[in-house]
């Protein structure tokens, strides 16, 4: 029987979650009151009634909440801050590797350029990192130790309203067609995170593209990719969350993706438009067939869809079901602890209760969120550390007399 307790006693990823939907909400109030932001309530019940809530009607009220958070995280303190408590928040319920994603650009502003802000979201991660792994050591204790990673996101689309650097951009470039200014503020940072990365060491290990799907295609953001991929950066993508496989088609194949983010409607034959794709059934058995072989991972985010999807009203429809059973490479995340109000016990939880999981296909799916992230160090240590936590995982199913097959690479 797979238990809460044993959930929460092994060794987890979570390779999607974004900061700016992950913060603690008592932290906001505190923040709020500091900085004199004005919030619907300074009371934790009354945010969750108002903003942070139970569950949402559409997309639009899903994001409503990233309007504080993100008001909130315009100086190094509170993004220092921020990242240290997410940090603890996983390593409490033994997320053992993360990769926290946030948007720099969000967050630019006079007080600080882009380097202070990337500066900042390490440095809190690194403090919860040392406290954490220090006390592995002064206990003698078993589990590996907790490391990270930084994505930075790309926004494929925006307007002056989303931050200053935005309002600057598109101030400066009012005549350029909306594509080209998204391509050009994607590549902007595309130049920056690699230049900081080589310059400082920062565990920046991958970029993604995220925002508003449908009608902001990908292609807008080829040349920020391509550069982020002849330097050495791995590459994820929101996609088929919002549209459908052809998204994930130009994540593939136009942004050379290493990962997808979502991939909610890679099966969904109504998300195809018919007027360029004259057979859908084969055209997403030819790009799941791609996927599988290939071992891309997908990072599911169950609550979230649930959340922002209103047709999709039992997480046993979600479609992680049929990725499940076509052995795609999947790994359970929670996107935004916050605004899904969930952890990752939560998540595998679900996914255990309305999937059938096994405790061969639990953990297939833990492991493959170990070996399909964008490790920041040399590949021999990943390896290393992989094995290390095969070896924790088999420790923790003794500890509650549970007996699985060996993990099967494929």
């Amino acid at each position: 029987m797979i238990t809460d307790a044993f959930l929460l006693d092994l060794p987890k990823t979570d390779l999607h979650i974004h900061l700016d939907g992950s913060l603690r909400i008592g932290s906001i109030i505190d923040m709020a009151k500091e900085q004199k932001l004005k919030l619907p309530s300074y009371e934790i019940e009354g945010l969750r009634e108002l903003v942070f809530k139970d569950g949402y009607k559409d997309l639009n009220e899903y994001l409503h909440g990233f309007m504080y958070t993100c008001a909130l995280l315009q100086d190094p303190e509170s993004l220092e801050r921020a990242a240290y408590e997410l940090a603890w928040d996983n390593i409490n319920e033994n997320v053992l590797y993360l990769e926290v994603r946030f948007a720099p650009f969000l967050h630019t502003n006079e007080k600080q350029d882009i380097r202070r802000v990337l500066e900042a979201v390490d440095a809190g991660l690194r403090r919860a990192k040392r406290e954490y792994n220090d006390q592995l050591v002064r206990q003698n204790l078993s589990s590996p130790p907790f490391e990270y990673g930084m994505i930075t996101c790309a926004m494929r689309m925006f307007t002056g309203g989303f931050s200053p650097y935005y309002k600057q951009i598109s101030e400066a470039h009012r005549f350029a067609p909306h594509d080209t200014l998204y391509g050009l503020a994607s590549l902007e940072l595309a130049r920056a995170v690699v230049s900081v990365r080589n310059e400082t060491g920062l565990p920046i290990v991958g970029f993604d593209l995220a925002g508003a799907e449908l009608g902001y295609p990908a292609e807008d953001h080829r040349d920020a990719y391509d550069y982020v991929h002849k330097n050495f950066m791995k590459k994820t993508v929101h996609a088929g969350e919002a549209y459908g496989p052809e998204s994930i088609f130009q994540a593939i194949t136009t942004l050379h993706a290493d990962r997808i983010g979502h991939g909610y409607h890679l099966l969904d034959e109504d998300f195809v438009n018919r007027d360029k794709v004259k057979d859908p059934a084969q055209y997403i058995k030819n790009l799941c067939q791609f996927i599988a072989e290939s071992r891309m991972t997908i990072e599911v985010c169950l609550s979230s869809n649930m959340d922002t999807d209103p047709s999709l009203t039992s997480i046993s429809d979600h479609p992680f079901r049929l990725m499940k059973e076509m052995k795609l490479s999947t790994t359970i995340c929670t996107d935004n602890r916050l605004v899904s109000r969930t952890s990752m016990a939560r998540e595998l939880r679900l996914a255990v209760d309305n999937f059938a999981m096994t405790t061969r296909e639990l953990k297939n799916i833990i492991i493959y969120g170990f070996k399909r992230s964008f490790f920041p160090k040399d590949y021999r240590q990943k390896r290393i550390y992989v094995r290390r936590i095969i070896d924790y995982y088999k420790s923790i199913e003794e500890k509650h007399g549970i007996t699985t097959e060996a993990v099967n690479d494929y």
